[in-house]
C-alpha cells in the first residue's frame, strides 16, 4: 500500500497540494540562508537537488553563478514545472538515481525531503548520498524540526510526511553514514528592512522565553527553534 498512496498524492501534488501553500522561500531569504552555505563551492561544482520540485531552487543556484547543477523528483508534476523553468530536471526516485552517482558529486542540496521517507528509506539514503560525493564534498538538508515551537503543523501538514528529526537524531543518521563536521541552523526570520529586523529581535525574545521554560522543566537549552531547520554536512576529504 506505501507505494499506492505514493503514486496517488505525489501524482498530483503539485496541483492538489503546492498549490494552497503560497509563501514559498524568496530569492533573498535563500541569499541570506542557503548560498553562504554553497558560496566557497567552485562554480562548476556538480550539485544535485533531491526533491527539486519546480525546480526554484534550480533556477536560482544557475543565477548565482553554478554551472552543473541538477534535479531529480518523483512528481512528474513538479518536474514539469522545472523543465518548464529550462532547468536540468528529471523525474526519478532518489534512491535510484544516487545509485548510479557514485563519488561524482560536489553537493546534494535535499530541501524538505528527508521527512518523506521511512526510516529504512533514511538509513539507505545517507548511505548512497555519502557514496554520491567526492572526497570533501557536502549535503545541505532541510527539514521539519520535530522540537520546534510548534512541530504539529509542519509533522502533520502533509499527508506524505513520514519521519520528523530534531537536530540530533539527524546527527544520528549522518554521522552513521559517514558524515563529519555537521553544522546546525535555524531558518526563521531575517534582518531586512525594518519588519525584518524586529522580527529577528522578536524571535530572539521568543526563544529566550521558550528556552527557560525548557530548563525550568528539564534543565535543558536548545538552539534550533524554528519549525523547519538546515543542516550542513561533509564527506571526509
Amino acid at each position: 500500500m506505501q507505494q499506492d498512496y505514493r503514486t496517488t498524492l505525489y501524482g498530483r501534488y503539485a496541483s492538489t497540494f503546492k498549490r494552497q501553500r503560497p509563501g514559498a522561500p524568496s530569492t533573498t531569504w535563500w541569499d541570506h540562508k542557503y548560498l553562504p552555505l554553497l558560496a566557497d563551492l567552485d562554480r562548476a561544482a556538480a550539485i544535485l537537488d533531491l526533491g527539486c520540485g519546480d525546480g526554484a531552487l534550480l533556477a536560482y543556484l544557475q543565477q548565482c553563478g553554478f554551472l552543473d547543477v541538477r534535479g531529480v523528483d518523483v512528481s512528474a508534476e513538479q518536474v514539469a514545472l522545472a523543465q518548464h523553468r529550462r532547468v536540468q530536471a528529471e523525474c526519478s526516485d532518489a534512491l535510484t538515481y544516487l545509485n548510479h552517482c557514485k563519488s561524482t558529486l560536489d553537493a546534494v542540496v535535499a530541501v524538505d525531503v528527508l521527512e518523506h521517507l521511512t526510516r529504512k528509506e533514511l538509513l539507505l539514503l545517507a548511505q548512497l548520498m555519502f557514496e554520491a560525493l567526492k572526497a570533501g564534498g557536502r549535503v545541505l538538508i532541510q527539514t521539519a524540526n520535530g522540537a520546534g515551537l510548534f512541530p504539529g503543523q509542519v509533522i502533520y501538514g502533509d499527508l506524505t510526511h513520514q519521519t520528523v528529526f530534531t537536530p540530533a537524531s539527524l546527527a544520528q543518521l549522518l554521522t552513521q553514514a559517514g558524515f563529519e563536521k555537521l553544522r546546525f541552523y535555524e531558518t526563521g526570520p531575517i534582518p531586512i528592512r525594518l519588519r525584518g529586523k524586529l522580527n529577528v529581535a522578536l524571535w530572539h525574545a521568543v526563544k529566550l522565553l521558550a528556552n527557560t521554560v525548557r530548563h525550568i522543566e528539564t534543565g535543558k537549552r536548545q538552539t534550533i527553534w524554528t519549525e523547519n531547520f538546515l543542516c550542513l554536512a561533509f564527506k571526509p576529504g
